[in-house]
């Protein structure tokens, strides 16, 4: 067993919880219909909670605004989407926003990996342990 090893593929920047809202859409549905807010992400995943349960192994569009958007990176248009498969889901079965992580498959537009990736390495963000 190696201890302290990195399993991750990619660093992982916590977040602030209240100020980076997530919005889901399983293929199936027209709309983003179910919302959250987004605790840590990467270039492959993202840890976040989610208004109602989504059963793991959906595949899901994920909206993603992030806080420290530049002026012109926000409003309509702006935010950066994303393909997912929900790989976990915790305290379904509690009252409340269900804990959820998913794994990204792809970024829906050209550009949008790239301004993830740079709005999370600007320092604001600590790593994720």
């Amino acid at each position: 067993m190696n201890l302290g090893k990195e399993r991750r593929r990619y660093p992982r920047y916590t977040l602030e919880p209240m100020y980076t809202p997530v919005a889901v859409r399983p293929l199936d549905h027209d709309t983003f219909d179910i919302e959250g807010h987004a605790y840590d992400i990467s270039a492959g995943g993202m840890r976040f909670e989610l208004d109602r349960a989504v059963k793991p192994g959906t595949t899901v569009a994920i909206q993603i605004s992030l806080p420290s958007m530049q002026r012109e990176d926000v409003g309509p248009g702006r935010s950066v989407f994303v393909f997912a498969n929900i790989v976990w889901i915790d305290d379904e079965d509690e009252p409340g926003p269900v804990r959820t992580a998913a794994v990204f498959t792809h970024f829906a537009r050209a550009g949008d990996r790239d301004r993830l990736l740079r709005h999370v390495v600007t320092g604001q963000y600590r790593l994720a342990a």
